[in-house]
């Protein structure tokens, strides 16, 4: 048997690092000091200072005023604007896969969204097994794109939707239609019609955002911000589809 070869010491920090911005360990305006990490994470100064760079470009973590970094926020601004990049995406991916797909692909899946819901009834093992199976979704998306560039430009918004989909995770009645809605998009891939897949996708992206501004709304509430749901502003999706 062939040895692992061990990862790079600025690899493993950005992993980590990025792993725990994404699971929400490290919260939106966590400080990040450079030794206190780097001892943390158990490298020196210099890897510490490459996955910092790698996760700023990732637009996960910024510079703070004094020194250091700190995790980027999520805004209700920024969560618009980036459903605003994931509709043109997505609609056009599915679009794509639709007409160049494998069914026996979508097939197989199509079994496992299936019994997504049953999942959802195991907890925190259940929720994260949904949480693969919509990673295997987006996978077979991109295998029947064929398009790197489109498929690139989708993998860098999906690293930021990671972080929004927490704001569901304790939502099963959402997470059951999400399901719902996913098996309408794969039934259209797997039906070929462009048309309809795009369709379900764009009501799968309204439906996710609504909720995750309903989520920010009732957790603003819940600290005692005073916000009002009637001051929300909620970025709305294009109708174009």
């Amino acid at each position: 048997m062939g040895s692992i070869t061990p990862l790079r010491a600025s690899e493993r920090a950005y992993r980590q690092l990025r792993g725990e911005i994404l699971d929400g360990v490290l919260a939106p305006g966590t400080g990040l000091l450079e030794v206190e990490q780097a001892e943390r994470i158990g490298v020196s100064r210099t890897p510490l200072r490459e996955a910092v760079a790698r996760l700023i470009a990732d637009g996960l973590v910024a510079g703070r005023t004094g020194r250091g970094f700190e995790v980027t926020e999520i805004s209700v601004d920024s969560i618009g604007e980036l459903y605003e990049l994931r509709q043109a995406l997505e609609l056009q991916a599915v679009r794509l896969a639709a007409e160049r797909r494998d069914p026996q692909a979508f097939l197989v899946l199509r079994e496992q969204f299936l019994t997504a819901p049953e999942l959802l009834l195991h907890g925190d093992s259940g929720v994260r097994r949904y949480y693969t199976l919509i990673e295997e979704f987006e996978e077979a998306i991109d295998a029947a794109v064929v398009n790197p560039f489109l498929v690139g430009a989708l993998r860098s918004v999906r690293t930021h939707l990671a972080r929004i989909r927490r704001l569901a995770r304790k939502n099963s009645l959402r997470l059951r239609q999400a399901a719902a809605e996913h098996l309408l998009i794969i039934d259209a891939i797997i039906a070929g019609d462009p048309s309809l897949a795009a369709h379900a996708a764009h009501v799968h992206l309204h439906m996710s955002l609504t909720s995750v501004l309903r989520a920010i709304e009732e957790d603003a509430l819940a600290r005692g911000d005073r916000i009002a749901p009637s001051e929300t502003v909620y970025p709305q999706i294009s109708q174009s589809s």
